[in-house]
């Protein structure tokens, strides 16, 4: 077989082999075109329903803040008419009090240990209730009660008040009502007002997208069906295939918001879902459903209101199909006769272009080697010698680029290099995280103040930021999305062996090309010696502030005391008054002087004189003391004394002073009533006091600040007792501890050196 044979096959079978890639590209092109245009057009009907569901959403949230003002004044009409202690409510009482403020019924929610129930309702079918699996609503309890503005998104918010959205009753599932909950932290229960009305479930009935649905599908009848689905729920291991849950009803929680869900794969499905959701994009899917061929969109919708969804839009395939057959039909016929005509014109041309062929050919494999030299040499003018001067071009172009390439290489591998040395010798650590929350790169710093080495961190991603601060991160990422310029926040992260460290994060937001976020880059500081001596500082401060108060207080009242006790003398030595009771009056202001003089203790030391007395004693005559304050609120003193003598050096009407700041520290922590424990014990060569009470307990978070001037849990303390009682344990030579459970009640343990532990020291 001749060159020109050879080289007419080849052209041939080239421009087939052209002309059926042609065909298939625009089979493909046909195909993508019809099938982006559907997908538009589902895209612009999903857009559309979900315009036309925000709309009947807006006017719903009108009706509902509307209701959400008439429940907040009921509720604030019952709390002025209700004991503020659920306990002392029945619930006769609020079936009476709901009928006379027009709801249907009114319940009160207690808060527990771990959960907020209904104590007391008007509605027996809500006794007893649990709120705890709520979701959103009982985030919204633990706020109330907590004293803050209700921070979710859903329902309406108000001053001590929050309403949730329309919702079917958990005790009567068959009623869609609207309830309002309010508290103002005067009662010791949230006050729930709530309307149950036909009517209400009517208006929801009305508002539902489901009558939009039927009418898109009327226009374009390709459409098979149109679904709205809650992430959140569905294909969850309750749902049915036709996307029913018999645990799921809530109008919040439906796996199916409205429309149908006929031609469904809930595996399939809930994939595509949450693949729209994540790339905030629409996904498409192109499957058989009911035994046909469909076209499934699924589109994110975003609602400023309420949490996202997505829209579900099911195309029959068929109407693409038609349209590329005919398309496939015109196009095979149009490139047979090219084919034909083409062939004869290849045989023709073949033996004009086979000469020179070889030449480039073995130039061209030279290019394809690397061997750019020697050019190719030229003859003829022709377009063969024009393709050649062309190669020659491009062989010298080719040359020129990869000698520039090498040299930029080895540029970005020296600046790569210096860039790693001055990340590497920073003594902040510095990670890079992707948007998808994965951890790339770090430097030496991160793994010495974090634990992670930088091979670990590629395999697992750490959990460095606590679940306490995890909102705060996330609002400041959302910001540096936003291109907000932040400064560097102090916080705590998590160690690899799960401890907290205190840092100072700096974030910077990385872009492409075209701007989009493509990761961030974090700069963390070591702060917990700082942190630990500004904490220092500010200690030192308050007991300056502490003493310098502490010797103003004594000063302005010293001077009256004076005055008195010379009036006194006085009196006493005309006769006016009964010498015994003048006498127990000089004692008690003599006593109360000192007690004055042992607060400058807070300002400057002073001497002061110690004896050997009996604790027992000076124990029982405080507890003697404050018995009869004690009664006045339903406190007893349970006191238990050793047997042996518990002798100390010290100074009594000091340790007088300590015993009572704990007991009546005691008596105030127990305003309904109870026992305190006094127990002293000798032990060793110490003798130690345990009183302990049942009230309400510290909180763990204050326990270590108690000792800190102005630091107070009363609202018209100061907080200086408990540091004038330390310093008057230290001073002698014992100790005193604190412990407490939250709602359990606290113990103060006191230990002093017995008389004789003293004596040898």
């Amino acid at each position: 077989m001749s060159i020109k044979t050879k080289l007419s096959a080849i052209i041939f079978g080239s421009v087939s082999l052209i002309l059926a890639l042609n065909l298939t590209l625009n089979l493909q092109t046909t195909r993508s075109n019809l099938r982006e245009e559907s997908v538009n057009n589902m895209k612009m009907t999903a857009r559309q329903i979900a315009v036309a569901v925000e709309q009947s959403s807006y006017s719903s949230n009108y009706v509902q803040q509307q209701i959400a003002q008439n429940l907040r004044l009921a509720a604030i009409l019952a709390s002025e008419e209700l004991d503020p202690d659920y306990r002392n409510v029945n619930n006769q009482q609020l079936r009476s009090l709901a009928a006379r403020l027009g709801v249907s019924n009114i319940s009160l929610l207690v808060k527990t240990e771990d959960d907020v129930v209904v104590a007391r309702s008007s509605d027996p079918n809500e006794l007893g209730l649990s709120t705890k699996g709520w979701g959103y609503w009982y985030v919204a309890f633990l706020e109330l009660f907590a004293g803050q503005r209700v921070s979710v998104k859903q329902g309406q918010t108000m001053e001590h008040f929050w309403s949730g959205p329309f919702e079917y009753s958990t005790s009567n599932p068959q009623f869609i009502e609207k309830w309002g909950y309010y508290y103002d932290s005067s009662t010791n229960y949230i006050i729930d007002p709530y309307i149950r009305s036909s009517a209400i479930s009517d208006y929801v009935k009305i508002m539902n997208p489901d009558e939009i649905v039927r009418q898109s599908r009327d226009v374009n009848p390709e459409l098979l069906e149109i679904t709205g689905i809650n992430p959140r729920t569905f294909g969850s291991s309750t749902m049915q295939a036709d996307g029913s849950d018999s645990i799921n009803q809530k109008l919040r929680n439906q796996p199916v918001q409205y429309g149908t869900y006929i031609f469904g794969n809930v595996e399939e499905d809930k994939s595509a879902v949450m693949t729209a959701l994540a790339r905030q994009e629409p996904v498409t899917l192109d499957t058989e459903a009911r035994g046909k061929r469909v076209l499934k969109t699924f589109i994110p919708i975003q609602q400023p209101w309420a949490d996202d969804y997505v829209i579900s839009v099911v195309m029959d395939y068929s109407a693409i199909s038609t349209v590329i057959r005919d398309e496939l039909i015109n196009n095979i016929t149009t490139s047979i006769l090219l084919l034909i005509l083409f062939l004869i014109l290849s045989y023709v041309l073949a033996g004009l272009v086979t000469r020179p062929i070889q030449d480039i050919l073995a130039k061209v494999n030279d290019v394809a080697r690397g061997v750019f030299e020697p050019p190719l040499h030229v003859k003829s003018r022709d377009e063969l010698g024009q393709l050649s001067h062309r190669v020659n071009a491009m062989t010298s172009n080719l040359l020129q680029h990869t000698n520039r390439l090498n040299q930029t290489l080895e540029e970005n591998r020296a600046v790569k290099e210096h860039l790693e040395s001055v990340i590497n010798g920073t003594s902040d650590a510095i990670h890079t995280v992707d948007m998808e929350g994965r951890i790339t790169s770090t430097n030496r710093a991160f793994e010495k103040l974090y634990g992670w080495s930088a091979k670990d961190v590629l395999t697992k991603t750490p959990y460095l930021v606590p679940a306490t601060v995890q909102k705060q991160e996330d609002a400041r990422l959302r910001e540096l999305r936003d291109g907000v310029v932040l400064p560097p926040v102090e916080t705590i992260r998590l160690k690899r062996d799960g401890s907290i460290v205190e840092v100072s994060v700096s974030t910077s937001i990385i872009r492409d090309e075209e701007g989009k976020p493509k990761a961030f880059v974090h700069v963390s500081r070591d702060m917990t010696e700082r942190n630990r001596i500004e904490e220092l500082l500010r200690r030192s401060e308050k007991l300056t502030t502490v003493g310098q108060l502490a010797a103003g207080v004594a000063h302005e009242i010293r001077n009256p005391l004076t005055t008195l006790r010379g009036f006194l003398q006085l009196q006493r030595e005309k006769q006016l008054l009964i010498p015994l009771h003048v006498d127990l009056m000089l004692s008690e202001l003599d006593r109360i002087n000192m007690i004055v003089s042992e607060f400058l203790i807070l300002a400057k030391p002073q001497a002061v004189h110690f004896q050997l007395k009996d604790v027992r004693y000076i124990l029982q005559d405080v507890v003697s003391l404050l018995s009869s304050q004690s009664h006045l609120f339903g406190i007893e003193f349970n006191a238990h004394y050793s047997e042996a003598p518990a002798t100390v050096h010290c100074e009594e009407n000091q340790l007088k002073q300590v015993f009572i700041n704990i007991l009546k520290n005691a008596i105030e922590a127990m305003p309904s009533g109870g026992t305190i424990q006094v127990v002293q014990e000798v032990r060793d060569d110490a003798v130690v006091i345990a009183i302990s009470d049942e009230g309400e307990g510290i909180p763990e978070d204050m326990l270590p600040k108690l000792g800190e001037p102005f630091f107070t849990n009363k609202e018209t303390g100061t907080g200086l007792g408990l540091m004038v009682s330390q310093r008057i344990i230290q001073a002698h030579k014992g100790s005193l501890e604190i412990k407490s459970e939250y709602r359990n009640g606290t113990e103060v343990t006191i230990t002093l050196p017995s008389a004789d532990e003293t004596e040898a020291g």
